[in-house]
């Protein structure tokens, strides 16, 4: 089976993300996809982070209608911070019978280069690329055989922006699956 990894803090998930992982194994060659949540990545501070289990439930309530898609919780169990490396050589381990294949927006191709054990990342796995605006692929990653541009929709929503709206007082329900919502109105999330 080909799993394709989507990393990411989720916090919180949103239709954006829903729409890029719905293409993904739909359009692609991808036979289910794993959510990846990630306690902390080495690139972005923890200050606006809910709890681990917070983000990881409502990344399950928001792909519940989704028969090919999972939610993970593997680096809930690594060292943090997380590095993608040590994730993939984990999740090797545990499910050999698996090909895994990453998935990330353009604009990570940009810092690719400085990820730990990149080089080591192209040679044993395959990367699933969407567009994300305004960015320049790197000529080292421009036709590199690992990766793969994929035409998935484009929507400029970030959690970023739901948070800051949250803390204005703005009703964004229509942004987030109504499942994962709910929940994040009911609990008082990013207020």
């Amino acid at each position: 089976m080909k799993v394709g990894l989507f990393f990411g803090s989720f916090n919180p998930i949103h239709i954006g993300h829903l729409a890029i992982a719905n293409y993904m194994v739909e359009f692609t060659n991808l036979d289910e996809l794993w959510f990846v949540i990630t306690p902390q990545n080495p690139a972005k501070q923890k200050l606006t982070l809910l709890a681990d289990s917070q983000r990881y439930y409502m990344v399950e309530l928001a792909i519940e209608p989704f028969t090919k898609m999972k939610a993970s919780r593997i680096e809930f169990t690594l060292p943090q911070p997380s590095y993608t490396i040590h994730t993939l050589i984990h999740l090797h381990e545990l499910y050999p019978q698996h090909s895994f294949a990453l998935i990330m927006g353009s604009d990570n191709l940009q810092t690719f280069n400085s990820w730990k054990n990149y080089k080591e990342i192209l040679d044993s796995y395959s990367i699933y690329v969407y567009n994300r605006p305004n960015t320049q692929i790197p000529d080292e990653f421009k036709y590199h055989p690992a990766i793969e541009y994929v035409e998935a929709p484009l929507m400029e929503i970030s959690s970023s922006f739901i948070r800051q709206s949250i803390k204005q007082g703005k009703n964004i329900r229509g942004f987030m699956p109504e499942s994962a919502w709910k929940y994040l109105d009911e609990m008082n999330f990013y207020k």
